[in-house]
């Protein structure tokens, strides 16, 4: 089991002739990915070659647009490997076809067509799932990866993890690599995202096959105090935490664009105490981390 993406996700690539895409399309089809064609309006019906996870030639072909890849596929995701510019219009083009999930990768998307494009999915009946911006995607190991994580850090297991911080998954999943994982999410740290952390809790829960959760924050807005108060209310699994950010000086606008801190409000000292509230373990430093979650997950 998994959340969101699994073997049997269809996966096409937005850009996948560009320079992103084509070393990243590489990158998941090597993980096992079934990645079934790509985007390019100014390309479309020519096609891409590649090595499948086998080592053998594929032969992928370019469409003019999302829709069309669908119809002529039955895609079910889409990786967006767009200039921040375009990534609003891609991101409308998906969420317009219908498909079932987007994952944006793009840095430096503006937050005005980040909050566009989130609404755009809600106005039009909330068929599309976001991961993203400013993201390393999803990956479900062993399976399939629609994003840039690196696939062998880790293998399959009953952890979840959720993450704002695209380095901190890959060294949450290096760290737990004797466990294992169900899927992790780094779903990006930009102050309007998509997938939040609630949601992948909630998916978390729902999952039979992941038995506890890792989640990791950082400074700056609420989203952490938040998923304190779903965790206390509704998830039964255990939950471990870090917050990325103790040591950060006063005053100094640092990292994500998310990591905004008003007063106390943002502090990775007030998200720690709303998540032990909640019951979460919170560790100080990754290594930690991992280690609360192996007892938590020794004691189920």
């Amino acid at each position: 089991m998994s959340i969101f993406l699994n073997k049997d996700s269809k996966v096409i690539v937005q850009g996948i002739t560009g320079g992103e895409g084509t070393k990243h399309t590489a990158r998941m089809l090597a993980a096992g990915t079934n990645i079934v064609g790509g985007v390019n309006a100014r390309k479309a019906g020519t096609t891409v070659s590649h090595l499948d996870a086998a080592g053998n030639t594929v032969e992928l072909p370019v469409f003019a647009s999302v829709a069309e890849a669908m119809a002529e596929t039955g895609a079910d995701v889409s990786v967006a490997f767009v200039p921040p510019a375009f990534t609003r219009d891609a991101a409308f083009e998906a969420i317009d076809a219908g498909i079932g999930l987007l994952v944006i990768i793009t840095e430096g998307v503006p937050v005005k067509d980040s909050a566009e494009l989130w609404a755009h999915a809600q106005e039009t009946g909330n068929k599309t799932r976001i991961i993203g911006p400013n993201c390393p995607g999803i990956i479900t190991p062993g399976e399939a990866l629609a994003g840039i994580t690196p696939a062998t850090i880790t293998g399959t297991g009953p952890i979840g993890l959720v993450s704002k911080s695209g380095t901190l998954t890959y060294q949450m999943m290096y760290e737990l690599r004797d466990l294992g994982f169900s899927t992790a999410i780094g779903i990006g740290g930009d102050p309007i995202i998509g997938t939040t952390h609630i949601d992948a809790l909630a998916a978390f829960e729902a999952d039979p096959d992941t038995k506890a959760i890792v989640m990791i924050g950082e400074i700056g807005g609420d989203a952490e105090e938040r998923a304190a108060e779903f965790i206390k209310a509704n998830v039964t699994k255990p939950v471990v935490g870090y917050v990325a950010g103790f040591t950060a000086p006063e005053g100094k606008t640092m990292g994500h664009a998310g990591a905004i801190v008003s007063g106390s409000a943002g502090t990775a000292q007030a998200k720690k105490e709303a998540l032990e509230a909640a019951g979460v373990k919170v560790g100080k430093t990754p290594t930690e981390t991992a280690e609360l979650l192996r007892q938590a997950y020794a004691a189920l």
